[in-house]
């Protein structure tokens, strides 16, 4: 199956390169040209996956990944110069899918493509009817990336939606760090520890947001469970 990809790059050597080596793969590869119209040009062309620099005219690629995220869930892949872990963490907190680091080889980049394509397309994909996973009235609406509890509602980021999915098919159970890392990244052991943690903190914020305390669980070293502790409070 061919698939549409936006490349969001300023360097246009690279930008025509990865479009070549995405062509050549039976794919459709479009270079954003307007750097202050991401979104607009995002919303026209509709691609099944984003390549986003970090360092762009205007506004940089954070902010166009959360832009895209207030509108889709396609994967989104960083491509950029930098090699910090914070600039990963920073990309992932963002919305971003996976990340790369300048220079790199087009072949693993396409690899990091298909990988994507499958996850959100292939046979595996989740199916295009709403899934919702409900527990003891905590109800979370994976499309919608909404977490619900009676009357009050939260979005949630994409990070948040897999972490909360985890937890609640696993309700009442010990989830692993590592199996959260697993299902939040493909190539985890380049995810700095930290970032589990941010999402769990986050996680926390959105469920106190529905005014349920002490749910989220660390067992300390180990991993997470989610208890109801918002029946004890309906009492």
């Amino acid at each position: 199956m061919s698939y549409t990809i936006l490349i969001v790059e300023d360097d246009m050597k690279i930008a025509e390169l990865l479009g070549s080596h995405i062509e050549r793969y039976g794919h459709r590869a479009v270079v954003a040209k307007d750097f202050g119209q991401i979104l607009q040009q995002f919303q026209s062309l509709k691609p099944h996956l984003v390549l986003m620099d970090i360092n762009l005219p205007s506004f940089d690629g954070y902010y166009w990944c959360r832009q895209i995220r207030t509108v889709s869930t396609c994967p989104i892949i960083f491509l950029s110069a930098r090699s910090g872990e914070m600039d990963q963490v920073m990309a992932i907190e963002n919305g971003g899918d996976d990340y790369m680091t300048k220079p790199f080889h087009y072949e693993v980049v396409m690899a990091k493509i298909r990988s994507q394509l499958r996850r959100a397309y292939g046979d595996y994909a989740a199916s295009t009817e709403e899934r919702v996973i409900e527990r003891e009235g905590l109800a979370l609406h994976l499309e919608k990336m909404e977490l619900r509890l009676g009357s009050r509602s939260v979005e949630l980021t994409k990070k948040e939606t897999v972490l909360m999915e985890a937890l609640l098919l696993s309700f009442g159970k010990l989830v692993g760090r590592e199996t959260l890392l697993e299902k939040l990244w493909d190539d985890y052991a380049y995810v700095d520890d930290n970032a589990l943690s941010v999402n769990v903190t986050r996680l926390r914020k959105k469920l106190s947001d529905l005014g349920i305390q002490d749910a989220l669980e660390t067992v300390r070293g180990t991993g997470y469970r989610l208890n109801p502790s918002w029946l004890g409070d309906a009492k």
